[in-house]
């Protein structure tokens, strides 16, 4: 593979703090390289150094002379004087980018619904990262580095972006470099991963999934002061084997050692304890909503929307910006009057709910962090654990927890999200925007709901917390309704999801691939869709293998999905057996039968996706 650019002992700075250190790499043809790490450990200055945005303190970054290079950082760079099309297009004609079947899949993707002769001054947050995002997919680099492109997009806008980065360079050719929160677009676009630490940059083999499964071995064999830090990503790793294995197929190097650690690992929930002790804390009604029409103004925004919301559920909320999620969830908390139909809420229900809005937090700006703790109760109830003290230090030190409690202390829950003892005294002003999150979790979980609305919780998370927080979110016995285009994250904490599609909910047995095909299917009922590089040229063979590959993981998906509720059935089988009467005979015997039954459909479901994978590709 040809080299395209590197860094020879490269070494960088800020304020006396050393954030990368000799660091010596490089970018060849045909790298898809996902960058991680946690917040502060320098990502976004990596990527600066490799693109040439900033200069190192020392060593050099080389670049090969022909080579030309693309940078989508947080903060655009688009000139709030230039319209739309000037600024994405570069002063292009229309009809030379719109020649370009790849120009035109790009500004119908991103820019569908934006005039492209509104000033960029007038536009939103989101529409001017789109409309950055766009600018530098339209300019064809060969070496493209994106930092967090996914943010301010939705599920079908990060669907396409990883599909269009996957067909974007010919094999072998090309390279992308991206930083990213977003663990499945992770999965998707990258093929190796460089995790950013202590001033040092180690590269692992394989996306997200397989960097956890070397992750693990390494910590394993390391063993000192990682025990909290193995936990979680123990859970991880039984959740991506168990309920994703295309995940983690493609990986090269043994995984026998790693899946030896999850041999004995549970699933990451005990649906049954869960539901048992959310029953207590909540009785059989939560919030139902039947015939329910509501909007502003005596506008509908959601109409005739049946839900029934129980104890324990874990539900996901899709839908595009703009369809309805926050009317609907404004009319569960009670903060609107629907126009019609009924609202019925169980009388304990004690709602919660994580918002985008920092306001909250912003209030308490000119305040330590131990300030506000001593107004809160010495603790509060958690659940089935309760917080424990520190298990190691540096950056993989996670605080334990100890079983058999259901109180937990403020500070206790803030170790367990990542904070140290010498944060208790720093202003709030003075946190991070990942802390100032984290913070807000606290506080809101502090509230002791038991209906539990969180509202783009992943927003300033690295990957690191991400974890953490839905190891937290594990042992939560309440009714959880998350509202996020973080795929990973909806799947990996959510048991069902719905969509707002069209004003009207719909429940999604299908997940999030039958989300993303009615979406699919709207948008096409409503327009055409723009034609591809890759519709103009594949042959009418490769087109048939293509498609044949997509059938095969669209049902990859279902399968996976059946195998988790079958193997959820299954637990819950297991747990009636443990409680049945040994006497009872017909009880013992039926269980028995089912439990069979459920076993048999396993295998067969296994079996299936062996056959799928194979076709697929995987």
């Amino acid at each position: 593979m040809a080299h395209l650019l590197g860094a020879e002992h490269i070494a960088m700075a800020y304020v006396g703090k050393p954030v990368l250190k000799d660091v010596s790499l490089g970018l060849a043809d045909g790298d898809r390289i996902g960058i991680v790490g946690r917040n502060g450990e320098g990502k976004s200055t990596l990527m600066a150094l490799l693109a040439g945005r900033i200069a190192p303190d020392a060593g050099r970054v080389t670049r090969r002379s022909d080579v030309t290079v693309g940078f989508l950082g947080q903060r655009d760079e688009l000139d709030p004087a230039q319209t739309v099309r000037q600024a994405v297009a570069g002063g292009q004609p229309d009809h030379v980018w719109a020649a370009q079947a790849g120009s035109r899949a790009v500004m119908a993707a991103l820019l569908g619904e934006v005039d492209l002769d509104t000033p960029v001054s007038e536009l939103s947050g989101g529409q001017r990262r789109r409309a950055a995002l766009a600018r530098v997919l339209i300019e064809r680099p060969e070496v493209l580095f994106l930092d967090e492109p996914t943010n301010h997009l939705d599920l079908e806008a990060i669907t396409w972006l990883a599909d269009h980065l996957k067909r974007r360079w010919p094999a072998g050719k090309g390279a992308l470099a991206v930083v990213t929160h977003d663990r499945w677009f992770l999965d998707q676009v990258s093929q190796d991963t460089w995790e950013v630490h202590d001033g040092v940059v180690e590269p692992f083999e394989g996306g997200y999934a397989a960097y956890v499964l070397q992750r693990v071995e390494r910590d394993r064999q390391a063993a000192a002061g990682a025990a909290r830090r193995r936990s979680i990503l123990r859970k991880e790793l039984a959740w991506l084997r168990r309920g994703a294995p295309a995940r983690t197929s493609k990986p090269k190097f043994r995984l026998d050692a790693a899946a030896a650690l999850i041999a004995d690992e549970p699933a990451p929930r005990d649906p049954v304890a869960l539901s048992r002790l959310a029953m207590t804390r909540l009785g059989k009604d939560v919030v139902d909503l039947e015939g329910v029409t509501a909007g502003y103004d005596g506008q509908a925004v959601v109409s005739d929307v049946t839900w029934a919301i129980g104890p324990g559920d874990r539900l996901g909320l899709l839908g595009a910006n703009g369809a309805g999620k926050t009317t609907l969830l404004a009319v569960v908390t009670g903060a609107l009057r629907p126009m019609a139909g009924r609202v019925k809420r169980g009388k304990t229900v004690r709602v919660a709910t994580l918002s985008q809005d920092m306001a909250q937090i912003e209030a308490l700006a000119d305040q330590r962090i131990l300030d506000v703790l001593e107004r809160l109760k010495a603790s509060y109830q958690a659940g089935g654990r309760a917080a424990g003290s520190w298990t190691g230090g540096g950056r993989d030190a996670r605080p334990g927890w100890a079983a058999g409690t259901e109180e937990m202390t403020p500070t206790g829950l803030l170790e367990r999200l990542g904070f140290q003892v010498h944060h208790l005294a720093t202003p709030v002003r003075d946190l991070s925007g990942g802390q100032r999150r984290r913070l807000q979790l606290a506080l809101v979980l502090m509230e002791e709901p038991n209906v539990l609305i969180l509202d783009e919780p992943s927003n300033d998370l690295d990957t690191d917390m991400l974890a953490a927080v839905e190891d937290l979110l594990d042992s939560w016995p309440g009714t959880l309704i998350v509202v996020s285009h973080d795929r990973y994250l909806v799947e990996r904490v959510t048991d069902q999801q719905w969509a707002v599609l069209d004003g009207h909910l719909r429940h999604l047995p299908g997940g999030i691939d039958q989300y993303l095909e009615l979406a699919r299917a709207a948008a096409q009922g409503s327009a055409a869709p723009a034609a591809t590089p890759a519709a103009a040229t594949t042959p009418p063979a490769a087109a048939s293998s293509a498609q044949e590959a997509r059938a095969a993981k669209k049902e990859l998906a279902a399968v996976e999905r059946r195998l988790a509720r079958l193997r959820v059935e299954t637990d819950q089988v297991n747990q009636a057996l443990t409680k049945a009467d040994p006497t009872d005979f017909q009880q013992v015997m039926a269980l028995t039968a089912k439990l069979t039954d459920l076993n048999q459909s396993i295998t067969e479901q296994e079996e299936r996706w062996l056959e799928l994978a194979d076709q697929a590709g995987l």
